[in-house]
């Protein structure tokens, strides 16, 4: 398993961040759905937690095989989904990340956001995180993904009428006011002979794109949400989630027919069998004898 804390500053304070969090998440959530990928919200309703009182707990289902790596796509089919479960106590939250088909895949992130740079060193109260596996990411200056680059988001390029805030400068952590931090403990687990550890840190990366372009996001749009109240934003949420679910599964049908001529799995593919693992660019040569495994894990070449 491996474990990172992420913290990224923004230029908001706590209480307008939660405004700001679920707005993002639903608009992107919508812009990224469609072509038979995206996001389905299954549950989305108020839970109560003995620790951390009333809150939300979400459970969505994300498909989105065409973004894989190649050597991952060897192990699922054309359409799978993960299933996403997030419990939201704000300003403290906590979202899991499975896949039906392989047991052994998981992501778990812990949240908590803060009125402060990034200065507190033990914000989990728990135990400090290694210094080593502290990431600051700065949503200004760190790079993105090219095809994720809008003009409309570029921070250099922001200002907010509603705010008056923006655009930001080189060391804008420095010095800004109002700025707020959100703390992210990470840990991705993909215990696989052979893939644990390409696929773990493939999977860190993936996890701080997706950290820098949501809450650039989040911020470039500020004017969009700023004001609105956390009933509105539930409103705006809700439906968004009924456009999302329809694009996706509208997408899912009308490509029915076309999945169908698409070449499948003659076979499931065993993540103990070392020709398999050759194929992928795995090297066998220091792997014991696994002719006979004692328990094999195979994967199904269709989702549960």
């Amino acid at each position: 398993m491996l474990m990172k804390e992420y913290r990224v500053c923004m230029p908001l304070t706590v209480d307008e961040y939660r405004i700001g969090q679920l707005y993002m998440i639903s608009k992107h959530s919508c812009e990224q759905s469609g072509g038979g990928e995206g996001v389905e919200v299954v549950r989305n309703e108020p839970d109560h937690h003995p620790k951390y009182g009333l809150g939300q707990v979400t459970e969505k289902r994300i498909y989105l095989s065409s973004k894989l790596p190649s050597w991952a796509k060897l192990l699922v089919p054309r359409f799978f989904y993960v299933v996403e479960k997030a419990w939201n106590f704000y300003p403290y939250t906590i979202t899991e990340y499975s896949v039906s088909l392989i047991p052994k895949f998981s992501i778990r992130i812990e949240t908590r956001f803060e009125n402060n740079n990034g200065s507190n060193d033990n914000v989990f109260g728990d135990k400090p995180t290694p210094v080593a596996d502290v990431s600051y990411l700065d949503i200004l200056n760190d790079p993105i993904p090219e095809k994720h680059y809008k003009e409309s988001e570029d921070l250099s390029r922001w200002k907010s009428s509603k705010t008056g805030r923006g655009p930001l400068e080189k060391d804008w952590r420095k010095n800004h006011t109002p700025i707020m931090c959100s703390y992210k403990r990470v840990q991705c687990s993909f215990e696989v002979y052979g893939l644990q550890t390409r696929s773990e840190e493939f999977l860190h990366r993936v996890i701080q794109d997706i950290l820098l372009v949501g809450h650039r996001q989040a911020v470039a749009w500020v004017d969009e949400w700023h004001g609105l109240t956390l009933e509105e934003v539930r409103e705006f949420e809700q439906t968004m989630q009924e456009k999302t679910n329809s694009k996706v599964k509208s997408s899912q049908n009308n490509s029915g027919t076309a999945a169908s001529h698409r070449p499948v799995f003659s076979r499931s593919i065993s993540v103990t069998d070392e020709r398999s693992l050759k194929k992928m660019g795995v090297t066998t040569s220091a792997m014991p004898d696994l002719s006979v495994p004692s328990s094999p894990m195979r994967l199904n070449s269709t989702p549960e």
